[in-house]
């Protein structure tokens, strides 16, 4: 499946905040054969892939190169809020709008939400821009890296990450904000694939 769409404008944004390799990746389709001899060769008390010609760790570093995400600094840690208050105080706050309750899932966003806010955006200004960006990115948290079964979500503990993105000018010390971020979300997706393996 092709990767979600995106303006040209903001293709510089992408690559100075890190996202402009995993935007080209796509959603990667299920292979379930794959999943299963995966499964079948995962060592729990080792944290390792056991195969005939010796064993196999993933790695962070691994993630990282296959994503093409920096991974250096300092995590961004913060708390998870779960009430749609708080949601939609979130979403006003970072897009000016916010979705109605029937555009979400319990603690998920629905996607088509997100592609909707998106494509009505009008690339005026810094501020239109930058809500441009933060949706694409929540599109490529909910299918690329955090994909679930059935792609229509995105969870929305990833939207106070995106709060200080301060576009493509942004940065702490020598590094974008930006790449904080990334390193948590890295840091997910590494759990992520371990809780499944584990299964």
């Amino acid at each position: 499946m092709p990767p979600d769409w995106y303006n040209p404008i903001v293709e510089g944004y992408l690559q100075d905040n890190g996202f402009y390799h995993v935007s080209q990746i796509g959603v990667v389709q299920c292979q379930s054969a794959l999943l299963n001899a995966l499964v079948e060769r995962w060592c729990p008390e080792t944290h390792m892939f056991h195969f005939l010609v010796g064993e196999c760790a993933v790695t962070l570093e691994d993630v990282a190169l296959i994503l093409g995400l920096p991974t250096n600094g300092l995590p961004v840690t913060g708390p998870t809020l779960s009430s749609y208050e708080a949601l939609e105080a979130e979403c006003l706050d970072q897009f000016g709008v916010a979705p109605m309750k029937a555009n979400c899932r319990g603690s998920f966003i629905k996607l088509v939400w997100f592609r909707a806010l998106k494509n009505r955006l009008v690339l005026v200004d810094e501020v239109q821009i930058q809500r441009y960006v933060k949706c694409y990115i929540m599109l490529l948290f909910g299918t690329v890296m955090f994909g679930y079964k059935s792609a229509a979500g995105v969870h929305w503990k990833f939207l106070p990450l995106l709060r200080n993105y301060g576009g493509s000018y942004s940065s702490v010390g020598n590094r974008p904000a930006w790449h904080t971020c990334i390193d948590r979300c890295v840091e997910q997706l590494v759990s992520t694939v371990r809780r499944l393996m584990v299964r």
